[in-house]
């Protein structure tokens, strides 16, 4: 059955493969051209939680900027932060460069899932996302995509997270030892453009015969999952302190660990474990609301602005571009620009 499904799935991944800045088609591939690794790896830190559509640009823009994971490596730090602005989860921007400059003084990436999983960041899935996509070695790359493949091939009906196992042992039992990286990457299309969560194209499928789910008239109901807890709510404040003499905003530079870690941002408290006061005694003007959620709670974050001729005791002033701010920051930022003088 492995040699039937991967064939299929093959086949017409050779006529409809997603197109990506980041992707060799499998056209170039069967002619001998090899995938960058560095590409391969920066491109799947970028997805992680992140969708193809808001990645595309910032890969673009990176790679441009660092061609190479030496380039990367040489680069300063709040330089690549301010380019992951927007993208979120700035762990995952820490870890990057951590990573590229254990690469670099390595020589160059690990052949080998073991080898990819002992550098900063990697995890399971990205190490076999590598070692497939740019070596070609037969692992077992799972996303949500292909834990939904799975689950409705096979008309697996554990819900998730408790069927993870069982996917991955399946996926496993689908994994070709020719063109794995092809197929991985098969797989994960065919999951986000007609296995898709809702209302699936199964009329179309390249595997409709194989499907198990579709014959039991399911294939909509699969994967089953275990209701999630509903997320907690914080509140906290945010001050955006602009100098009038040059039009500066008081800015600083978060902390390496935790949320935002390492980011610019205006000052803040109270949603992220810090209780520290305002950064300077002055008139604030309540302005709104900025929402925002997060993996594991919404926020809702008080934006309080006022104007300063002295250096307040913590953060500096500088010339602000809001591009290099995280998301969260951006929305306050908004709703200060919503309350200037039209």
């Amino acid at each position: 059955m492995r040699d039937a499904i991967s064939g299929d799935l093959l086949a017409w991944y050779d006529r409809h493969a997603r197109v990506m800045p980041w992707r060799i088609a499998p056209q170039a591939r069967a002619m001998g051209v090899r995938p960058d690794p560095y590409r391969v790896w920066l491109s799947e830190v970028m997805l992680q939680q992140t969708t193809v559509a808001a990645v595309t640009d910032y890969f673009t823009r990176f790679t441009a900027r660092w061609p190479d994971v030496h380039a990367l490596a040489s680069a300063e730090d709040g330089e690549v932060m301010a380019q992951w602005a927007g993208l979120g989860y700035y762990a995952r921007a820490r870890n990057l460069l951590a990573c590229a400059r254990q690469v670099a003084a390595m020589g160059g990436f690990p052949r080998d899932e073991a080898g990819l999983r002992a550098l900063r960041g990697i995890g399971p899935y990205t190490a076999a996302a590598i070692a497939a996509i740019a070596y070609d070695h037969p692992a077992v790359v799972m996303d949500g995509n292909v834990e939904r493949v799975m689950a409705r091939v096979f008309a697996v009906q554990t819900p998730l997270p408790p069927a993870k196992a069982q996917l991955y042992d399946l996926a496993a039992s689908q994994t070709p030892q020719t063109r794995a990286g092809d197929y991985a990457q098969a797989v994960m299309d065919l999951g986000a453009t007609i296995c898709t969560p809702r209302s699936p194209a199964c009329g179309i499928c390249p595997i409709l015969r194989h499907c198990a789910a579709r014959a039991a008239g399911i294939a909509a109901d699969l994967p089953r999952k275990l209701a999630k807890a509903e997320k907690p709510t914080r509140t906290g404040q945010v001050w955006i302190i602009r100098r009038p003499s040059d039009g500066a905003f008081l800015l600083e530079r978060r902390a390496d660990k935790g949320l935002l870690g390492g980011m610019l941002a205006f000052p803040s408290s109270g949603w992220d474990g810090s209780d520290a006061g305002p950064p300077a005694p002055l008139a604030y003007q309540p302005l709104g609301t900025a929402r925002h959620t997060f993996t594991h709670f919404h926020l809702n974050l008080q934006v309080l602005a006022a104007e300063a001729l002295c250096n307040p005791a913590r953060g500096a002033f500088m010339p602000l571009n809001p591009a290099d701010l995280p998301t969260l920051m951006r929305k306050a930022y908004a709703i200060w620009g919503d309350h200037l003088p039209r």
